[in-house]
């Protein structure tokens, strides 16, 4: 694992690697990078940078859900091959939004991908592609879905296969073809997704990475978040001693004071809590059209508290906090405000559990 802390003559960042023009290079590439929640939530992707063969359960605070990550022989899917995710997902979203249909099965070329998430475009940057489609494909998720008061097995991969479409002479593969999971395509059908920062790809540290989807998951644009370390390394899926996990976060902490690099989100520790705010860049990009603003109040759409109350009830498990930002979220998004914002927001709050189930993470 890379535990190395940053060294203050260089940037904590990865250079950005190609011209914020070559971003657009694919017939629908033009969209924001966005990630699934439920693996934003889980510690899903290992964040070891060398093989990682150990096999994962994470047990819900109910004691009944759970999630079981096994590798193959090559090991578990790392924070970094989530970017193949990432892109996939991004390029399904943009071809909904343009209205076109969409499959499971994408085809893109692997130098658009490469491009997109800032990694090299020479033989290594091909290579580490490969292994990254072996390592999704290879990874068995498990987990124990409760729907309508039935307990549900279900065993998948994060892709259900890869196809390298042409190669160059030098083995060089130049077109691709990614199937991806019902699992992971449900969540793009069912708007299960959230926009990540571009600078995403240029966060050196795999803990650096699921920490900002930790907090775009958990904070979104509420004034913060906070997580004591206990549980906090259970939501990173870390494997350091508590020692060095205490370490690893406070340097990360620590740099983004000095260097601001942290897209999007403030990461600070005291006393072992770890407190994440939104930057103000952050909800400037993500505030609300001034039209909206007047009529929805921004995202300050008011609640009573019977109403909290009974959302308790309707998501059982859910943190409320999570609960409220995500539902004026999606009011934001619409035509107009809610005339009733209690009835709506438990609405919401029954429709989102029936989707999602208990979040015991």
């Amino acid at each position: 694992m890379v535990g190395e802390i940053t060294k203050p003559d260089r940037t904590p960042l990865l250079p950005l690697r190609h011209a914020q023009g070559d971003f657009f290079v694919c017939d629908i590439f033009d969209a924001a990078p966005k990630g699934d929640m439920a693996s934003m939530a889980h510690p899903i992707f290992t964040l070891s940078t060398k093989p990682d063969t150990k096999k994962r359960r994470y047990v819900a605070t109910d004691g009944k859900s759970y999630v079981e990550i096994r590798p193959n022989m090559i090991g578990l899917a790392t924070v970094h091959d989530r970017d193949v995710l990432i892109y996939c997902i991004s390029q399904v979203m943009a071809a909904l939004n343009d209205g076109k249909q969409v499959h499971r099965t994408l085809r893109f070329k692997a130098y658009d991908l490469l491009v997109a998430t800032n990694r090299p475009v020479a033989g290594t940057g091909y290579s580490g592609l490969k292994a990254a489609l072996e390592r999704l494909q290879g990874t068995q998720i498990e987990t124990n879905i409760t729907t309508g008061g039935v307990e549900q097995i279900d065993g998948f991969s994060l892709i259900d296969r890869y196809r390298i479409v042409r190669e160059t002479r030098d083995g060089r593969m130049l077109d691709l073809e990614v199937t991806l999971s019902d699992w992971v395509f449900n969540a793009i059908a069912g708007d299960d997704v959230l926009t990540l920062n571009r600078r995403y790809f240029q966060l050196r540290k795999p803990l650096e990475r699921r920490l900002y989807e930790l907090a775009r998951k958990q904070c979104g644009t509420q004034p913060e978040w906070k997580c004591g370390l206990d549980k906090l390394k259970d939501r990173t899926g870390s494997t350091s001693s508590d020692k060095e996990f205490r370490r690893l976060v406070r340097a990360i902490c620590k740099a983004d004071e000095e260097h601001n690099h942290m897209p999007d989100y403030a990461f600070r520790m005291e006393a072992d809590i770890l407190t994440v705010t939104p930057k103000p860049e952050f909800l400037e990009n993500y505030a609300l059209k001034p039209e909206q603003d007047r009529l929805t109040g921004g995202y300050v759409l008011p609640l009573s508290p019977d109403t909290l109350e009974r959302a308790r009830e309707l998501a059982p498990t859910w943190d409320i906090k999570v609960l409220v930002g995500e539902w004026r979220t999606y009011s934001a998004r619409q035509k107009e405000p809610p005339k009733n914002p209690d009835a709506a927001f438990l609405g919401f709050c029954k429709s989102w559990f029936k989707k999602r189930g208990r979040n015991g993470w």
